[in-house]
């Protein structure tokens, strides 16, 4: 017969029908290959009757006539596509072998059929060929032999199937399959998961297959998963290979090449071409490259591969402009006056460019020998403009990308092409910051390679001394937030490039670090944002935990731009909205389960990250200090640093020599980042007093913790913490030995808000989780002092920084010695408890007095304190007396106690009968004391008494039990009025320290502490009867309350507080500069300066810091002497208002 049977299949299960021929694998999975095999013919029997082997010659007959058995007419189709032809076939009965799908089985109904799917499986599949396709169609026999057919089985490919690989529509999914035909092969359905898109890979087969039927066959395992990948992951690639399907071959043997490969390649492809017919022919080879490039990319590990394939681009793009400039010298005449050369900038400079982007370039031309400069650069001018249109016009194969110059300087305004040396002197005196960081990239890329050398000579150093420029640091930060305020609104939250947590938040921060540090470490010289995110690791300027976060971070949106661009190689950076794209991208980021929701999750979880570590790298108060330093100030060596530290003050230049040996010698990553701390924080202990006692304090805090993984990298990332603890060591001794004792406490200067004090409750809290983390109660008072010591800590270096003022450390300071007392006070009771064989007898109430009660605690301050207590229910009094003595005796030995962390003084002389009374006395015995024996003193010594810790019940009814006393109706008798002013004269002549001077003393000296305390606490006693706004305990409060009720003037109200405030300051600075309680001004003037740089005074004000205190205590002794002392002033003016 003139046509060969090519298939004979029966629809089963709704899939469609396999083409048949020998040995010719069929197109669907769902149903068995058919093999065809010349056999004897059997004129005599029905070629349908015997198993196994079947004869299928008597299916062809005559094209001309209907055959017995066909439904319809079998003819030669056009094109070789057939006719499908219904063909009833019995399975005889026996049949070991499974038939063609749609064979009745001897279940079947009597008419032979069985139904599907809704579908007549009865039906057989037929497709003619003409007899010109005889070669094609793989050994069938010529006309006159019979054919005969067996069912050989393959894998079922069902829906499920289908969908499991990835397919949203598996019932066009498996029509696209049935089209495929032979390419249908076994390792189809393992290809498609792997794809960005099955449903577009399979289209993109179907359609390749149309173009060219012989391109898959060749391709082994590797290029047809590289072919499924790219046609799933880029419809605009698909477009290309389906007008080029000869490419296909190509993904064979696909690999990345460099430049000068490409260069090759893309000449070859080009040769000598011109005009038209060479800007189609680069377009062409620059696009089968792509293929190439995406082929690998999306085959594999996105972000794996990511460097590899960036680099791949801008090669490619590279050789593109070379070959473009090829074009361009070929068609003038006088190409070769002008030496040319093309400067890639941006990600095509670095190496890391994308899909699709502008290539930034920057043209710099020298004349060639014996011509003229300006005919020179004319020329290339015309070169450059025709590079840049050749690669950037649309001609009928499409276009490459835009070439866009607007780097060059004076941007589009300025001249295309330049001279390096008219290059040079641009940057030398006009060029912008940002024009110094857009150089940071420049790689000569095509053209003339001396020219391009000499322009990237000439640039470098404008590129690393660009940091030493005024203001630097700030305006590459304030051009980052213009990035971000021009993105359009509408856009800013799809943004992953140019928006909050985008690549440019990456991009930034590691130019701004390169740039600042690169000036004196050579090895940070680099274009690329990965590896200079590794190098920038590598030398300790950024943290290893925050370079492997940013590299993944990094990686991760590059790779998914990549894949937004791929799609349609379509110039856009932002996230796509559809769920089919997006859908399409996470699965070629590797996203299986629900790919749309996971990428999205994931890329907001990355622009998180990235902007966090953004804000702490980007804006580290570091970089602007190094950016200012000189170069042989940030370069800090070890030969010449003993006369760099003699020139910025430190008294022992040889002893700071010694710590910065021990600080930076050596080749570890903690010794990089001292020499990159060091350098900056040298001048912050400069600027204190005590530059020396700073830098040993931070020596040997550095010893301790220099091995630690969070220590160096806190100083160097979070925010002003170097400055901070540098200028405190400089400053306070008390804060320096503390710290020393203590020195995981330097974290507090790293935590965000960690310097502001915290509540009476959250001290109580955290002193109880630390007592309970111990073994025993004398361990637990250890464990509560060591939280008391880091809350000194915080609070000194909140009060050193300026965080708070002094009415804050004082309450902050309270608050501190009430939750100590509080909860030593507990633990004594639980110790006590444990060594009885009966419950602890009494309740116990800590009342606190002085400076204590009145919520003015300072550094120095001692608790002054009295003991109350009650017995509880049933309780035998002797007992409660022993349990409470044995308790109070338990807190204050342990409070007292020598040991790491600082002692707290428990004073209880303002008891009864003073030190010769009992420390402890029941509530009832307090009543019958102050209802017979109390004296004036002790009832001006309860006017600042309040409950601070113990039994807050028996705090109130012992407050409740003394307020007639200390605010007694009628005020007090004079006679009491005298005592206290005896007493107070004679305080002032006992207690001052022989030798001491009463005008310099802070709380017993002229216009000092006591001076106010004393005013303000007479006229309470004497007034609070009539003005119950008097009955308070702080004094610079109760002032303010007597010049309202005009008790004084506000004039002397003003002039006692000032000076109240000015002694209790000086008091807490001394300690803080000296380390140790001082009462007095200093007479040294290292001292005074000392004290007055913690005030925060300049360097060098402390003489004037004593004169100021001199002049404030004199004008509030003239106010004592006369509410106090009752001497009526010159001018009149009387403390008793009804006298005035």
């Amino acid at each position: 017969m003139g046509e060969f049977l090519q298939a004979a299949l029966g629809w089963r299960r709704g899939a469609r029908a396999c083409l048949l021929g020998s040995q010719q694998p069929q197109r669907d999975g769902a149903h068995p290959d058919v093999q065809a095999d010349e056999a004897p013919g059997d004129p005599g029997g029905d070629p349908l009757a015997r198993p196994g082997l079947q004869s299928l010659s008597r299916l062809c007959g005559d094209p001309g006539r209907r055959h017995e058995g066909h439904r319809g007419r079998i003819r030669p189709a056009a094109r070789g596509r057939g006719r499908r032809v219904g063909a009833y076939r019995p399975r005889a009965p026996g049949d070991g072998h499974r038939p063609a799908a749609g064979l009745a089985r001897p279940r079947d109904p009597p008419d032979g059929g069985e139904r599907v799917d809704g579908r007549d499986t009865r039906r057989a599949c037929l497709r003619v060929l003409p007899a010109q396709q005889e070669g094609r169609v793989g050994g069938l026999s010529r006309a006159g032999h019979a054919l005969r057919a067996r069912a050989v089985s393959r894998p079922v490919v069902s829906r499920t199937d289908l969908i499991k690989a990835g397919a949203t529509d598996s019932a066009r999914a498996a029509a696209l399959l049935d089209e495929l035909g032979d390419w249908a092969a076994p390792d189809l359905l393992e290809l498609l998961p792997q794809s960005a898109d099955p449903d577009q890979s399979l289209l993109g087969l179907v359609r390749l297959k149309e173009a060219d039927d012989a391109v898959w066959r060749p391709l082994d395992g590797a290029g047809r998963l590289r072919l499924v990948t790219v046609l799933g992951a880029s419809s605009a690639l698909t477009d290309h290979l389906v007008r080029r399907p000869e490419q296909v071959a190509d993904l064979a043997e696909a690999a990345l090449g460099d430049r000068a490969a490409y260069v090759d390649l893309l000449r070859a492809d080009v040769g000598e071409r011109t005009g038209t017919e060479a800007r189609d022919a680069l377009r062409v080879a620059y696009r089968r490259r792509l293929v190439q490039i995406a082929a690998i990319d999306t085959s594999g590990s996105a972000t794996d591969l990511l460097p590899r394939v960036a680099e791949a681009l801008a090669d490619l793009a590279s050789a593109t402009l070379q070959v473009a400039l090829d074009i361009a010298t070929r068609e003038q005449d006088d190409a070769a006056d002008a030496r040319l050369s093309i400067i890639a900038m941006g990600k095509c400079g670095a190496r890391e460019l994308n899909y699709l982007s502008d290539v930034d370039v920057i043209f710099a031309a020298e004349p060639a020998d014996g011509v003229d400069e300006a005919h020179a650069l004319e020329v290339a001018t015309r070169l450059a403009t025709e590079v840049m249109r050749i690669c950037s016009e649309h001609t009928g194969e499409g276009t490459l990308w835009q070439v866009d110059a607007a780097l060059r300087p004076e941007g589009n305004q300025g001249p295309l092409v330049r001279t390096v040396r008219s290059h040079q002197q641009y940057y030398e005196r006009w060029a912008k910051t940002w024009e110094f960081q857009a150089l940071l990239k420049a790689r000569p890329v095509a053209g003339d390679a001396e020219v391009g050398q000499a322009y990237l000579e000439a640039m470098q150093p404008f590129v690393w001394q660009a940091s030493s420029r005024d203001n630097f640091v700030e305006d590459v930060q304030a051009m980052r937030r213009r990035v971000e305020d021009h993105v359009p609104r509408g856009e800013a939250a799809r943004q992953i490039k140019l928006g909050a947590g985008g690549l440019r938040d990456v991009e930034f921060s590691m130019q701004l670090l390169q740039l600042v540090h690169g000036r004196t470490d050579d090895r940070l010289r680099l274009r690329s944002t990965l590896a200079a995110i590794d190098a920038l690791s590598r030398r300790g300027y950024i943290g290893r935990t925050d370079a492997a976060a940013l590299d993944e971070a990094y990686r991760f949106l590059r790779a998914l731009e990549h894949r937004i661009q791929l799609s349609k190689l379509r110039r856009t950076h932002l996230m796509p909205t559809s769920e089919a794209e997006l859908r399409r991208v996470g699965r070629g980021l590797g996203f299986r389960e629900t790919p749309e929701e996971a990428v999205v999750t994931r890329w907001k979880e990355t622009a998180r990250e990235v902007r966090r570590l953004h804000e702490r790298i980007f804006y580290r108060p570091l970089l602007s200090a190094v950016a200012k330093l000189s170069d042989d100030d940030a370069r800090l060596t070890l030969e010449g640093a003993q006369d760099r530290l003699a020139a910025l003050g430190f008294r022992d230049p040889k002893g700071a020599m010694r710590h910065l040996e021990a600080l930076m010698s050596g080749v570890s990553r903690r010794a990089a980042i001292q020499r990159t701390l060091l350098p900056v924080m040298l001048p912050w202990f400069a600027s204190e007093v005590d530059p020396d006692q700073g830098l040993l304090a931070f020596r040997r805090i550095s010893d301790e913790l220099g091995g630690s993984h969070w220590y160096l990298k806190m100083l160097r990332d979070e925010g002003s913490a170097a400055e901070t603890l540098a200028r405190a060591l400089a400053k306070s001794r008390y804060v320096a030995d503390l710290l020393e004792r203590a020195p995981s406490a330097v974290a507090l200067v790293g935590e965000a808000g960690s310097l502001t004090p915290i509540d009476r409750e959250a001290i109580i809290t955290a002193m109880r989780a630390a007592a309970a983390r111990q073994d025993d109660d004398e361990q637990a008072i250890v464990g509560l002092r060591s939280t008391r010591r880091t809350e000194l800590i915080r609070i000194a270096l909140a009060d050193l920084s300026g965080t708070i003022g002094l009415d804050e450390v004082e309450i902050a300071l309270t608050d501190l010695t009430a939750a100590t007392l509080h909860v030593a006070l507990e633990v004594a009771i639980r110790s006590v408890e444990a060594g009885l064989d009966r419950p602890f007898a009494t309740d116990i109430a800590i009342i606190g007095m002085g400076r204590l009660g009145g919520r003015e605690v300072g550094y120095a301050s001692d608790a002054d304190v009295m003991f109350v207590h009650r017995p509880r229910d049933g309780a035998d009094v002797a007992d409660a007396q022993a349990d409470a003595e044995a308790a109070i005796a338990f807190l204050r030995k342990h409070l007292s106690s020598s040991g790491p962390d600082p002692v707290l003084g428990v004073d209880a002389d303002l008891r009864p009968e003073g030190k010769a009374g009992p420390i402890v006395r029941t509530f009832d015995s307090y009543a019958a004391y102050y209802e017979r024996w109390s004296e004036g003193w002790e009832a001006q010594a309860l006017l600042r008494a309040t409950p601070v810790a113990g039994d807050a019940q028996l705090g109130a009814d012992f407050i409740e039990l003394i307020n007639p006393l200390r605010w007694p109706e009628g005020g007090i008798p004079e006679q009491a009025v005298r005592q206290i002013r005896t007493l107070k004269a004679r305080m002032e002549a006992e207690r001052i320290p022989r030798g001491g001077d009463k005008r310099t003393h802070f709380k017993l000296g002229i216009g000092g502490l006591a001076d106010v305390e004393w005013t303000v606490q007479l006229t309470q006693l004497q007034h609070a009867h009539a003005v119950p706004e008097l009955r308070r305990t702080g004094t610079a409060t109760t002032l303010q309350v007597m010049a309202d009720h005009g008790l004084i003037s506000q004039e002397d109200a003003d002039q006692l507080r000032d000076s109240w405030t000015l002694a209790t300051r000086l008091r807490n600075a001394s300690v803080l500069w000296r380390g140790r309680p001082v009462d007095a001004l200093p007479s040294d003037l290292h001292d005074a300066n000392g004290i007055a740089r913690v005030l925060g005074s300049p360097v060098g004000t402390g003489h004037q810091l004593s004169e100021r205190y001199l002049r404030a205590a004199r004008k509030a002794r003239k106010v004592v002497d006369r509410v106090f002392y009752g001497v009526v002033a010159d001018n009149g003016w009387d403390r008793n208002p009804t006298r005035r």
